[in-house]
């Protein structure tokens, strides 16, 4: 800035008040992200190509609050699916998502499937809740878990769990038996052939 600048600057400024100085900060509230967001945080994520967790948080497709989730694919048994519906399979492990953004409840999903088939679990009840209490809100986790699930091999049959274990803000979920489950399930009814050496 030459001289001349420096002095037209100080006479446009003479009359002007500075601000008092204060220690607030003025914060819009958070809101929830919008499809348009999520998507970009997916695509970002995946450039980065360094997460494991296949699962998308694309744009869905928001499912009502009260519709039953259910999913079957193709080889399950309808009387098998049946007792599924029914509740009547012991569920060996719960996982919550009340309170988790879309992200969290992402790696949650992932992590406890993964667990899951390391430990030999078959059936599971994931809590995903209904979303806002508010008619016409959008229902997020249960919308994303309605998506999620069928993206993973190991999942063969998923439903809208009893009133008695959350109803429709919950699912009951039927996992792939592991390798080394069906090898013990073969020794147990003969199935398996020992080559003499």
């Amino acid at each position: 800035m030459n001289t001349d600048d420096k002095e037209l600057f100080r006479r446009e400024m003479e009359d002007v008040t500075p601000l008092k100085p204060s220690d607030r900060a003025f914060l819009r509230p958070q809101e929830a992200p919008t499809p348009g967001q999520l998507y970009r945080r997916s695509a970002a994520q995946r450039a980065t190509g360094r997460d494991a967790n296949f699962l998308t948080t694309d744009f869905v497709e928001f499912v009502d609050r009260e519709s039953v989730l259910s999913f079957r694919r193709q080889g399950i048994q309808r009387a098998v699916f049946r007792k599924l519906e029914e509740g009547a399979y012991e569920i060996e492990a719960v996982l919550d998502l009340h309170f988790l953004s879309v992200e969290e409840a992402r790696t949650a999903v992932f992590e406890f499937i993964r667990d899951c088939m390391k430990h030999d679990v078959r059936t599971v009840l994931i809590n995903h809740g209904k979303g806002g209490r508010e008619a016409g809100k959008p229902t997020y986790l249960k919308s994303y878990v309605a998506r999620w699930l069928p993206q993973f091999d190991e999942v063969l049959a998923f439903h809208s769990a009893r009133r008695w274990h959350g109803g429709t803000g919950a699912v009951y979920v039927m996992l792939r038996k592991s390798e080394r489950q069906k090898q013990i399930t073969r020794q147990k009814l003969g199935l398996t052939s020992v080559k003499p050496k």
